[in-house]
């Protein structure tokens, strides 16, 4: 049961995907803020929201919220979640979390010092089939576990108005689609020792393709890979001494996977189905943090976010790609 009453911060896609789940599942979706009115109105009439916000100001003013899902456009995650922690309220902050590490490491500072729950919206974390996949390697069913090999690659809106294609949005494939395999990798093996990284560019200067090779302090290593303007399988492998999981299209939604030994024979086959997109897993996590007066998950370790950030940083330095919000943290 939903403890927390939640405010919605931005009206896009993403929001509607996420409120979906959160009403679907029982939460308490109190308010929704937009910067006009009219946008905040029809959203909420949507899901049948009792307050509508003209202005993030009022929303995360509004002492009938207690947390903020922020889902605006990348380089504005820094100071709409700022704005929530400083009006009080727990955050949810849709990633890339910030556009660099440094700011990063300033909201941690931050919710820190206010004792408030910040927490990624990575969500692919928190959907039944990666959690299982998490009780498979700890169970030792892959011996030693190697390598992960993650493709995120899809058709998006080629518009070179889109906020995709918009470097003053900080767009491109890295922030929306690589992060997912960067911080699956930084998941598994910690930060990465090693990072090498090849991009092209679109003609409005963000990446369309960028392919990673990251290493890690053991010996393990990561071959990623995500585009914006192609399709791809959208799987992911993870490889160990004893054995292998193979997730299926799409790996890091709501997803399917089976566990081979190293004889090619099955193990396991997860198949475990979801209400909805999946979502809403990511606030149950923040709100059972809330009940138990915590401030940082073990699934989604604010250290571990500060070190997806600072590896993305080093990629765009390899591959040379620079946003307008960069000077400002």
């Amino acid at each position: 049961m939903s403890a927390l009453r939640w405010g919605v911060l931005g009206t896009g896609w993403v929001a509607h995907m996420m409120t979906a789940d959160l009403v679907a599942n029982g939460f308490t979706v109190a308010a929704v803020g937009s910067r006009s009115q009219a946008s905040a109105d029809a959203f909420a009439a949507e899901f049948g929201i009792p307050t509508a916000h003209s202005s993030y100001q009022a929303l995360v003013a509004d002492p009938g919220i207690d947390v903020v899902y922020v889902t605006s456009p990348n380089p504005f995650h820094f100071p709409h979640a700022a704005l929530a922690l400083d009006a009080g309220k727990h955050v949810l902050l849709e990633k890339p979390f910030t556009v660099t590490g440094r700011a990063a490491e300033e909201l941690v500072r931050s919710a820190a010092e206010k004792n408030l729950v910040l927490l990624e919206a990575m969500w692919t974390r928190f959907v039944p089939h990666m959690v299982r996949v998490r009780e498979v390697i700890a169970a030792g069913m892959l011996g030693e576990v190697r390598t992960l090999i993650a493709d995120h690659s899809q058709t998006l809106p080629s518009d070179p108005h889109h906020r995709l294609n918009d470097l003053a949005l900080a767009g491109g494939a890295l922030l929306d689609l690589g992060i997912y395999p960067v911080s699956f990798a930084v998941e598994l093996f910690g930060e990465p020792r090693e990072v090498r990284a090849l991009g092209t560019k679109t003609d409005t200067g963000v990446d369309r393709q960028t392919s990673i090779l990251l290493g890690f302090s053991h010996g393990q290593q990561a071959v990623l890979q995500c585009a914006l303007d192609t399709e791809g399988p959208n799987t992911a492998s993870i490889l160990g001494t004893q054995g292998w999981i193979a997730i299926d299209s799409v790996w890091h939604d709501a997803s399917t996977f089976t566990v081979f030994n190293t004889e090619g024979e099955v193990l396991e086959r997860f198949t475990e189905p979801v209400n909805g997109r999946g979502m809403h897993y990511q606030a149950v996590e923040l709100e059972l943090l809330v009940a138990a007066g915590r401030t940082t998950s073990d699934i989604m370790p604010l250290d571990q976010t500060m070190t997806v950030m600072k590896t993305l940083d080093e990629i765009r330095r390899q591959i040379g790609l620079e946003f307008p919000s960069d000077v400002d943290h």
